[in-house]
């Protein structure tokens, strides 16, 4: 048992497996943010919905997830170990006093480097054929006017052999996709680039807009539809 990370089903070789770096919102009880506790339950904290939805990829869909347990504002995953962002000092416009003068070393040992351990322990055993890492944002920033259109957006660095295979299969079902959009995976990558990118493992970055990701009928709609496209990108990559 992790206090960093879940794992939910086990991986096989060929399969498809999702991580969902941004899932939870908890905060360690000895680490004190110091900030409002609504701000706990805002897109600062956690990717909303993504821990239902790859619950739900795990156990309706024979996809397994491996979902971290600790908020972004404690220790982001998907960032560089010396990124500014791994522990935020400010996210969104929303100070964080509790991580001005934090031990980055320390978070990187108690949390980041597990998690990253395991995942990659993970994926090494198993071999899969597709990696799903998924994540949603806020239709609206706090920080800056910023027109965000896009139902889901699909990201990929270097390697978008899934990308392309998806982005037409998710336009299919009526959906506005963003290709690259709201953020480019070529600046925000860092899980896909150490464990897909590196390896030559095909990779889907999913972002779901988060007002559409609220509901338990949203979490199944997502779940149903994403383990679909997956199927459908994975057979078409072999």
């Amino acid at each position: 048992m992790s206090e960093v990370y879940r794992q939910i089903g086990t991986p096989t070789p060929g399969g498809i497996v999702c991580a969902a770096d941004h899932a939870s919102n908890r905060v360690p009880a000895d680490i004190d943010l110091r900030i409002p506790a609504h701000l706990l339950d805002d897109h600062i904290a956690l990717d909303i919905g993504t821990e239902a939805i790859a619950e739900r990829l795990a156990r309706d869909h024979a996809i397994p997830a491996h979902i971290a347990a600790v908020s972004r504002l404690v220790c982001d995953f998907n960032r560089e170990e010396d990124a500014p962002g791994l522990v935020p000092e400010v996210s969104d416009g929303h100070p964080i006093p509790g991580n001005v003068g934090a031990s980055r070393e320390e978070r990187l040992n108690r949390f980041h480097r597990p998690s990253h351990r395991a995942l990659g322990e993970w994926l090494d055993a198993a071999q899969p054929a597709l990696v799903i890492s998924l994540h949603s944002f806020t239709p609206r920033l706090a920080s800056r006017e910023e027109a965000r259109p896009w139902e889901v957006g699909v990201l990929y660095n270097t390697d978008d052999r899934a990308a392309r295979i998806a982005i037409p299969l998710l336009a299919a079902e009526g959906l506005n996709v963003g290709d690259n959009l709201p953020y480019s995976g070529r600046d925000l990558n860092y899980t896909m680039n150490r464990h897909a990118e590196a390896h030559g493992r095909p990779y889907l970055g999913i972002e779901i807009r988060q007002d559409l990701a609220r509901t338990a009928e949203d979490h199944a709609r997502w779940a149903a539809l994403l383990a679909e496209v997956a199927q459908r990108v994975a057979s078409a990559l072999t």
